[in-house]
């Protein structure tokens, strides 16, 4: 499978395939993005923002770019603020407002398994959603 379609397939099969994480993220998958590593570091991942921003979370796909083993991913996460365990939201309330947080993702894909991971997100817009960054202010 081409790396463009491994990670489609992913983003299509986690709606409710548990082996989709299996079958698609190498068990030793490096995550530069920091957290926890590996296969079972991404199921961590995933249960906390599944806790946090609602296991109905849903992901808006902007685009997805792929040159060689490499793929590019911007896209955006909508649920609800309904609990504070991740590093980020750690010491904020959960508000119960609709958030919208915007990633770019670039997967490296080998053999048709993601074996690295980077990541760009805004968590300034997503703090600034919760009140808990202030907002943007002008001269």
């Amino acid at each position: 499978m081409e790396p463009k379609a491994v990670v489609e397939e992913l983003f299509r099969r986690l709606a409710g395939d548990d082996r989709a994480i299996d079958d698609l993220i190498a068990e030793n998958m490096v995550n530069h993005a920091a957290g926890p590593q590996g296969r079972e570091g991404w199921r961590q991942i995933l249960s906390v923002i599944g806790h946090d921003l609602g296991n109905d979370a849903k992901v808006e796909h902007h685009h997805l770019i792929a040159e060689g083993e490499f793929v590019a991913h911007h896209m955006t996460m909508r649920g609800i603020h309904r609990a504070s365990t991740m590093p980020l939201l750690a010491g904020t309330q959960p508000t119960g407002v609709e958030v919208f947080w915007t990633y770019i993702h670039i997967w490296r894909v080998v053999d048709g398994q993601i074996i690295e991971h980077w990541a760009c997100r805004d968590d300034v817009g997503l703090l600034r959603q919760i009140g808990a960054w202030p907002a943007a202010t002008t001269p």
